[in-house]
């Protein structure tokens, strides 16, 4: 069961090299994976620090999640993409976990658990009801490492090119079949949390999940810093 990994990145020299530390010790000790880094058009020396890992297949796209995913899943060449944000780590064993829930028949999609890597309480809550809202509503952040089986993401036609494209993507999927929920917990930098303000930044997330309830377009102003 081949996995590929996609990381779409912008401006993000800071975090890749512990992001890519865990991915290659999964990738050792899984073996059949390939990891491709999808630039967005970053300033800093992102690009650098992705080239110095030789194993790393590095692409550009426009700027955006959606889109720069969306070119990584169009040259990668596995049974299952993982859809990894360039601050979250894996945890150990994690692609063997993810090539066990894609054998399982009627495979579609599935994600981790999540955890900040503050020690704050306040990110164990919010981690916590993360985890509650997905497990119930089957729709994963992009923190969670979604992976979908290459199938699937073919059939619902990929991410859409729109913000929340995680959430948007996961309730196509869901119609073809319910998610993989992992007992692993993947961890997200929890700077740009503690960067805005702990209650301040889970208000924004509070705020764009009452807009898409209400069919609204969330204000693009809550995206500013988000890449």
């Amino acid at each position: 069961m081949r996995v590929s990994i996609v990381v779409p990145f912008l401006n993000e020299a800071e975090a890749l090299p512990e992001t890519l530390r865990h991915v290659a010790r999964e990738a050792r000790a899984h073996g059949d994976c390939e990891t491709i880094a999808v630039d967005g058009g970053s300033g800093d020396d992102s690009v650098a620090v992705v080239a110095a890992h030789p194993w790393v297949r590095v692409l550009s796209a426009t700027r955006g999640r959606a889109a720069q995913m969306n070119a990584g899943a169009a040259a990668a060449t596995g049974d299952v993409l993982l859809f990894l944000h360039a601050d979250t780590t894996l945890p150990p064993g994690a692609l063997a976990a993810i090539a066990a829930a894609a054998r399982a028949p009627g495979f579609a999609y599935g994600g981790f658990r999540h955890r900040f890597s503050g020690a704050d309480w306040r990110l164990r809550a919010i981690s916590a009801l993360h985890n509650f809202r997905c497990r119930h509503a089957r729709t994963f952040y992009g923190d969670q490492a979604l992976f979908v089986g290459r199938t699937a993401f073919a059939a619902v036609g990929g991410f859409p090119l729109q913000q929340v494209e995680d959430i948007a993507l996961c309730q196509r999927l869901r119609a073809l079949a319910p998610p993989a929920f992992l007992p692993l917990a993947v961890t997200t930098s929890s700077r740009k949390f503690e960067r805005m303000g702990i209650w301040r930044s889970f208000g924004r997330v509070l705020a764009i999940l009452v807009c898409l309830r209400l069919g609204r377009k969330p204000p693009q102003a809550f995206f500013a810093d988000i890449r």
